[in-house]
């Protein structure tokens, strides 16, 4: 049970998810740093209001309180981060499409073996 534990720990994916968890609450960190420290204080600066979105509010009454700006700092962290996903992505998909069209392009044999069976075909049809 032991082995087949460490065999499946040691397989590729499951390693990559491992790394990708690990960069992924690295990242959750820079971007909330990003809003906080960064883009917080700028539209603070925009609208003349406080530099910490958390602490804006919208009080209703003692009891009931709207916290909008925590809500808006979620939602920039999200779009953020989104975007970062979007960008990552499509540059592995670049990637992948450029390395498959270099297999294609890599192997002129393959295109001279398939004209040739296509004109035994044609040779064996018109017989």
């Amino acid at each position: 049970m032991l082995s087949e534990f460490k065999a499946f720990i040691m397989r590729g994916n499951v390693l990559d998810l491992a790394v990708g968890v690990i960069i992924g609450g690295a990242f959750t960190g820079l971007v909330k740093s990003l809003t906080t420290n960064l883009i917080g204080p700028i539209i603070a600066f925009a609208t003349g209001g406080t530099t910490d979105l958390d602490q804006l509010q919208l009080v209703i009454t003692k009891t009931l309180t709207f916290k909008y700006g925590a809500f808006l700092n979620d939602v920039i962290n999200f779009l953020i981060t989104a975007f970062v996903v979007f960008l990552i992505v499509k540059f592995i998909n670049r990637l992948f499409k450029a390395n498959k069209q270099e297999e294609a392009k890599a192997n002129p044999e393959l295109e001279i073996l398939t004209e040739i069976r296509d004109l035994l075909d044609a040779e064996k049809k018109a017989q």
